[in-house]
């Protein structure tokens, strides 16, 4: 069946052949299809790259003051189950759809409900926009460790300028830069991977072996909010809360890429399959090395009783010394905070560019400047990245932590959002006996996906439990860890009650067929590429 509520009326140039654009949204349009440029390397860059970054290098450390390098080891590997889940299903439907111009919360749209659309769309800028600021305020902390006499407020201001400048002026340099800026990323993590090995294995000119020394002394875990068994356990959970900051929107880069991806239906399946194995690489081995690197309780970790300005990783080859590669390395890091921070303003400013244009937002947020920047979004994102000036009045680990807070909830939603969204998806497939033509099935659905839903929904609920402890109690905390919730429940009831929109779409009534004949034939033309030699060969299945 095919719902004419997502197919706009053709005008007199697409009767004619002229573009056919769904829902006001997403283009069916043959020549549109064939300017795609991301290739298969692009996409598990994209996806990879969005996974690397100040979670890991500096959020990390916090985790690990906090909690021990046990949970947090435990909490990074509980993540990357969560995240690789939440992968296959954005894969799944970006795969079936991989139309021109596609984002979640139109999928969320159409498969669910408007209502849920709208707050998902808005509660998508909301994470990108704080987590500017949080970019802002981890670049302060890591320039602050050269303790230079220039004022945080300055640092701060030189990284909003400059993201702010890449994204208005120089567009054409933004996506040059944020190619160089990954790359310098995955080379640093694989050179502190190697360097963190090294250093346990004894290879470092000061200290010997360190192995696994600091699981016995100062200790495995630090228990948190309770003693014994339950504070091993909030030790845990509190760190699996936390290592979401890591992954926040990380996933979501495979389903805006899907639409300006080169043979969807071949490389989308490939980046979502070696996604998991990727991040056990990188972030299984490394915040294992991190706990066996430095002891959790090194002064110099980022915490809010410090004034601490190091990532765990720089701690640790101090403490190895090894001479001169610490600056190297918070340089590097450093780069991977204006990046991080400059590639959330693009996306935030889309983000509120697409709902402006369908109406979602207000209209002002469509204008562009003569290269096509939609400069009033970007300047409404922007301003919120100016959040980070909290840091001069405050420690600027407990405002990092704020930040983390926010978006890491914000990004909870998100995914739950997602995954209601797929689940939807699947009824409708189900009901209309459609399953057979899934180009892509991943291991265990729906069940992991109800699974994972409710892991996640207990997260979001419980991230800030330890407030509740009378002698933790503190407002601050509380509303960073719970203000995001019914931010969204009033976007979502508010929308719903003045549109008088339905709770959700019946299974029959679920568009899935609009844009599948097109996607079918486009995607029919692609014959993968056959290795000449072995380095093809290689090449090939690396990317």
């Amino acid at each position: 069946m095919k719902n004419e509520e997502f197919v706009e009326s053709p005008s007199a140039d697409e009767a004619q052949g002229g573009s056919h654009i769904v829902d006001g949204v997403v283009s069916l349009d043959r020549a549109a299809q064939l300017q795609r440029g991301l290739k298969s390397r692009h996409i598990q860059f994209l996806a990879l790259g969005g996974a690397i970054g100040t979670g890991l290098f500096v959020g990390s450390g916090q985790i690990l003051a906090l909690v021990g390098p046990v949970p947090l080891w435990l909490g990074y590997l509980s993540m990357m189950l969560v995240v690789w889940i939440i992968m296959n299903v954005i894969a799944e439907m970006t795969t079936y759809l991989p139309m021109k111009g596609i984002t979640l919360p139109y999928f969320t749209d159409r498969f669910v409900d408007k209502s849920l659309a709208f707050a998902s769309g808005w509660n998508y800028w909301y994470a990108y926009a704080i987590l500017v600021a949080a970019e802002a305020t981890a670049g302060g902390i890591l320039l602050d460790y050269w303790e230079t006499p220039v004022p945080s407020a300055v640092w701060i201001t030189l990284i909003l300028l400059v993201c702010l400048a890449l994204n208005i002026i120089a567009v054409e340099v933004f996506g040059e830069a944020e190619f160089w800026f990954a790359s310098i990323k995955l080379i640093t993590i694989i050179g502190l991977v190697i360097t963190g090995i090294i250093i346990m294995a004894g290879g470092a000119p000061e200290g010997g072996a360190t192995g696994f020394k600091y699981w016995n002394d100062p200790g495995a875990f630090k228990e948190y909010v309770g003693t014994g068994a339950t504070g091993r356990f909030t030790a845990y959970w509190t760190a699996f809360v936390r290592a979401g900051f890591s992954f926040i929107t990380s996933p979501e880069l495979i389903g805006l890429a899907a639409g300006e991806t080169v043979a969807p239906r071949r490389n989308i399946p490939k980046a979502a399959r070696r996604f998991l194995a990727r991040l056990a690489l990188f972030y299984g081995i490394s915040s294992l090395i991190i706990g066996a690197i430095v002891p959790s309780d090194d002064k110099r970790l980022l915490s809010p009783e410090s004034n601490a300005n190091a990532s765990p990783w720089v701690i640790g080859i101090q403490r190895a010394g090894i001479g001169g590669l610490n600056h190297v390395i918070n340089a590097a890091i450093l780069t991977s905070a204006w990046s991080a921070g400059n590639a959330f303003l693009y996306s935030g400013s889309r983000i509120l560019y697409s709902m402006a244009a369908t109406g979602q937002a207000p209209a002002i947020f469509t204008k562009t400047t003569k290269r096509g920047v939609p400069y009033a979004a970007v300047l409404a994102t922007w301003s919120v990245g100016l959040l980070a000036y909290l840091n001069v009045s405050q420690n600027g680990a407990r405002v990092f932590g704020w930040f983390m807070n926010i978006s890491t909830i914000s990004g909870f939603i998100a995914w739950i959002v997602v995954m209601i969204t797929y689940l939807r998806f699947r009824s409708a497939m189900e009901h209309q006996g459609l399953m057979d033509t899934l180009p892509f099935r991943t291991i265990g659905q729906p069940y992991a996906t109800w699974g994972i839903l409710v892991i996640v929904s207990l997260l979001t609920l419980t991230n800030g439990f330890q407030v509740f402890v009378p002698s933790r109690w503190n407002y601050q905390d509380f509303l960073a860890a719970y203000i995001t919730i019914p931010i969204f429940l009033i976007l979502y009831i508010g929308h719903k009650l003045w549109f008088r929109t339905p709770l959700a779409k019946k299974a029959h009534e679920i568009d899935v067929l609009t844009g599948k004949k097109e996607m079918d034939e486009f995607c029919a033309n692609d014959h993968p590429p056959v290795a000449k030699n072995w380095l093809q060969k290689i090449w090939f299945w690396l990317a």
